[in-house]
């Protein structure tokens, strides 16, 4: 007991105790001698192909109710530019639509999160793989690569293309009902766009973060941790003034624009936390 104990604050085998031509563990990259004072999380076979399982299973689900959030204000804003019907009715059916894309959205997250719980760790801890494991990440990462390849293809190209009708009707001096009924294309278009991004990239990322590679290294995991708090923060605080913005002018049409903006200047923002965090550990 007292060497099994041993083993366990030093991060070593009991071979390596006992025996003096065992050679010594090689350090993890990235790990500290103190992360090492508990031993690491081991992932079986049959935990990786669950959580591979479960993530292909969410992903379209993911996918789709972060795709309704998007689209969501275009019910709302198609309807104000329709001449027969009235802009409380209007508004009334378009708030409705839109409370109830992003319930509906609400819930599928958290029935999801609940489902992927207990693989909470692998995305934020150090962990080791038993035999098998990275050889079976490592050739379904293989057979995905085209599929993924293709599906972030098409979504960012629908992004690109969403803008198109809505600049060529500006150009051409379209009627107002004609530009605002191309925002709602616009919106549809890059909520399928979004779609396909994240629904790939969901099930390689299973795949990433069982070889903890890319984002998933044990210095991405670190850093992570830090930023959890800055991003959270971030977007409470958008979506705070989208919908305080919107409620006070009640132009939901044109409040919309919070969110790009928004996006653009969180990947600016994160980039600057990114480098002030990486520099303080440098030093």
């Amino acid at each position: 007991q007292r060497v099994i104990q041993l083993s366990e604050i030093f991060g070593v085998s009991t071979d390596y105790l006992l025996k003096d031509e065992c050679e010594a563990p090689q350090p993890i990259e990235g790990v500290e001698p103190s992360d090492k004072d508990f031993p690491l999380k081991k992932v079986s076979v049959e935990d990786a192909n669950d959580f591979m399982e479960v993530r292909k299973k969410n992903a379209p689900k993911i996918a789709a109710a972060v795709a309704s959030c998007i689209a969501s204000p275009s019910v709302l804003i198609f309807l104000a530019q329709i001449g027969n019907i009235s802009e409380g009715v209007a508004a009334s059916v378009g708030l409705v639509c839109l409370l109830g894309f992003v319930a509906a959205a609400v819930f599928t997250f958290i029935s999801c999160g609940m489902q992927t719980k207990r693989f909470e760790f692998l995305e934020n801890e150090c962990f080791e793989t038993a035999y098998g494991v990275e050889g079976l990440a490592k050739e379904k990462l293989k057979n995905y690569e085209g599929t993924f390849t293709r599906g972030i293809a098409v979504g960012v190209v629908l992004c690109i293309v969403a803008a198109i009708p809505l600049l060529v009707a500006a150009c051409m001096d379209a009627p107002d009902a004609v530009c605002t009924s191309f925002v709602s294309l616009l919106l549809i278009l890059v909520a399928c766009g979004v779609y396909m991004i994240i629904r790939v990239g969901m099930i390689k990322g299973s795949y990433d973060i069982l070889l903890q590679e890319g984002d998933y290294t044990i210095s991405e995991k670190k850093l992570k941790k830090k930023s959890d708090a800055f991003s959270g923060a971030y977007w409470c605080i958008a979506t705070a003034i989208y919908l305080g913005w919107s409620f006070w002018t009640m132009r939901w049409d044109f409040t919309w624009i919070i969110w790009p903006v928004a996006g653009v200047l969180f990947a600016a923002a994160s980039g600057i936390f990114r480098a002030v965090m990486q520099n303080e550990k440098k030093k």
